[in-house]
């Protein structure tokens, strides 16, 4: 299943490259307009662009999975076959999110290696920026539960295509262009409910913090979280379609 999965996903470039080249856009235009003038209000050292080089890799990581996919062989019939074989149950997803974690890495992978050419210079090294990646493959993975889940419950594409704005909340109700000190009021509040903060805080440590284990358990912590929530819901859901077949 992750095999199919994988060769599927290499034939149909369109339904992945938009993830890739739209934070790699907002990125070079956030740091063209931003950095001069972030940098100059905080101390010396800070560096915006190792600030929103997680943000970038975030984005283009997050909602990435073959749901769309698994609405188009219900659909077609082709989900249905599967259930006659002897294949166990859990691997109809769990081969999807295999594939899932191969694209995933192979998203982030290029956003990082952007981060190194615009000079970041990671606090903890060549070893930091695998973790880098490594970070961003487990949320994207913990994410990928979300978007099948409403796969499985409605059969329905639009439903699926717009799994994302799931996100949309948590990406910009978080410190996504300002640190956490510099918000006020009830957004400052938000961010710290916001589990995409810790997450984004364990990346930044990585780049320009070092080996800060606080940071980095948090954001462990909430991908975690996020996957046991969105997993529950995909394993319930696939368990509710085979009830009605």
């Amino acid at each position: 299943i992750a095999l199919r999965a994988i060769r599927l996903t290499w034939r149909d470039p369109e339904t992945f490259l938009p993830a890739l080249v739209i934070p790699v856009f907002f990125f070079v235009v956030n740091v063209g307009a931003l950095q001069k003038f972030v940098e100059g209000r905080f101390p010396a050292g800070f560096d915006y662009k190792a600030f929103q080089l997680p943000v970038a890799v975030v984005f283009s990581v997050t909602g990435v999975s073959r749901a769309s996919s698994l609405v188009l062989d219900i659909q077609g019939g082709y989900f249905d076959r599967l259930l006659l074989t002897p294949v166990k149950r859990g691997t109809l997803l769990l081969g999807l999110m295999t594939a899932d974690v191969v694209l995933i890495i192979a998203l982030a992978t290029p956003v990082a290696i952007l981060g190194l050419i615009v000079g970041i210079d990671p606090a903890t090294g060549p070893l930091g920026m695998v973790a880098f990646v490594v970070m961003a493959g487990l949320w994207g993975l913990a994410f990928t539960g979300f978007p099948y889940s409403i796969a499985l419950r409605t059969g329905s594409p639009t439903a699926v295509n717009n799994a994302f704005l799931l996100f949309f909340p948590f990406a910009f109700l978080t410190t996504a262009y300002l640190p956490q000190a510099s918000m006020t009021g009830w957004l400052a509040t938000a961010t710290r409910f916001n589990p995409t903060t810790y997450l984004l805080e364990g990346m930044r440590a990585l780049l320009q913090d070092g080996w800060k284990w606080r940071p980095i358990g948090r954001a462990l912590l909430a991908i975690v979280g996020v996957g046991t929530v969105s997993f529950s819901l995909a394993f319930a859901s696939l368990r509710g379609r085979l009830d009605r077949n």
